[in-house]
């Protein structure tokens, strides 16, 4: 891999031993996968933040770090609200290891909005290079944004930040960036159906580049539930929302394909998987008007978003629904071991696997009508 004459003083270590180590991480990806060069990153979004996941030995690792990073950087969700962790029922321990870690993420210049949408607070521009790590949110980015980025680990996407660079391999690259199979569905899609066929064309598709062919075009947070389940269920990072190619294989899916609804009681409803959006929120208060919530509903959203529409945050916790920020259903162990039912398929994939939860899968007026009819 060609690295230019900077390239070269950091791999040295003239610019510091963290620097050195950063940037001998990103050649050996580099040259694992056949990069040619380095790319300058417009920014990055790395995961490993909740100490659930990292536990001592990542806050260990993020001890020894100094330096600061060169793009700006934002984190994926940590295990808890960092205001309302007793109301979450996170004990103490748990708290102070995951405040550490997000003080030595704020020591390397990291701006410590947790969430797995980033895109809110700072959206890509068109064909820039990012280096991001949380799964929906690379697929958001490439597939809605337009932008170029690898599903980075926190530790590659970490060394990018540090650098400003990123081995220029995968879909930085348009040749993998092409269709190569089309889903259609000719029948109307709405809601949560969009992360539901997510959820299914994942398992179909694997880590492939689908476009698709719709009756009805989906909008953005539509689009985001259909990659979040995706990319859950099947590695997907960039798809078509329309024909872009002519793909060899075409798939023709049914209505009944996508039939994995459940009206199972749970103990528990968690919405905003990804973390909402001002749209979804005002739909989920729409929803609510008028009822009580009777069994605990969390909402999950950034607190970018949150600070944004105090008001309508107010309108839904009067109810007795519970909105959370800095966190989400998947990493952080206030979830763990119950009966959940969610609106994503996202989180309908990673319910049972990472929080050892017995999760079912509704619309988000299902999951409403649920938390209000206990």
């Amino acid at each position: 891999m060609h690295l230019n004459r900077n390239d070269e003083d950091i791999l040295a270590g003239e610019l510091g031993a963290v620097k050195q180590k950063a940037m001998e991480i990103l050649v050996a990806l580099g040259d694992i996968y056949g990069a040619e060069r380095l790319v300058p990153i417009e920014s990055a979004q790395i995961a490993g933040v909740s100490y659930k996941t990292i536990g001592d030995a990542g806050l260990e690792y993020l001890t020894d770090l100094t330096g600061s990073v060169t793009v700006p950087t934002m984190l994926n969700p940590m295990g808890m609200d960092r205001y309302k962790w007793r109301q979450m029922g996170i004990d103490e321990l748990f708290v102070e290891k995951q405040l550490a870690i997000i003080r030595k993420y704020e020591m390397l210049g990291i701006d410590a909005q947790c969430t797995c949408t980033p895109y809110y607070v700072n959206a890509p521009r068109k064909g820039s290079h990012l280096s991001w790590s949380e799964s929906s949110a690379v697929s958001y980015a490439n597939s809605v944004l337009g932008a170029r980025t690898n599903r980075e680990g926190g530790p590659s996407a970490l060394a990018a930040a540090l650098v400003g660079k990123t081995p220029e391999y995968g879909y930085h690259l348009d040749k993998n960036r092409v269709p190569d199979i089309t889903i259609k569905t000719d029948f109307p899609l709405q809601g949560a159906d969009f992360g539901a066929l997510g959820y299914v064309v994942g398992k179909i598709v694997h880590s492939r580049v689908p476009q698709f062919s719709f009756v009805t075009q989906p909008n953005d947070d539509e689009l985001k539930a259909l990659g979040a389940g995706m990319a859950a269920t099947g590695a997907v990072a960039l798809y078509y929302s329309e024909r872009r190619a002519k793909p060899s294989e075409t798939l023709e899916l049914s209505r009944s394909d996508l039939d994995i609804y459940s009206s199972s009681e749970p103990d528990a409803v968690v919405l905003g998987c990804p973390h909402c959006s001002r749209s979804e929120l005002t739909e989920i208060a729409r929803l609510l008007d008028g009822h009580t919530v009777k069994r605990p509903l969390w909402i999950c959203t950034s607190r970018f978003v949150a600070d944004r529409c105090r008001s309508l945050i107010t309108r839904i916790e009067e109810t007795g629904a519970n909105v959370i920020c800095d966190t989400c259903m998947i990493v952080s162990p206030a979830f763990e071991k119950r009966r959940l039912m969610v609106n994503s398929g996202k989180a309908l994939e990673y319910g049972p696997s990472l929080c050892n939860s017995h999760t079912v899968m509704g619309t988000t007026a299902d999951c409403i009508n649920i938390a209000c009819n206990a």
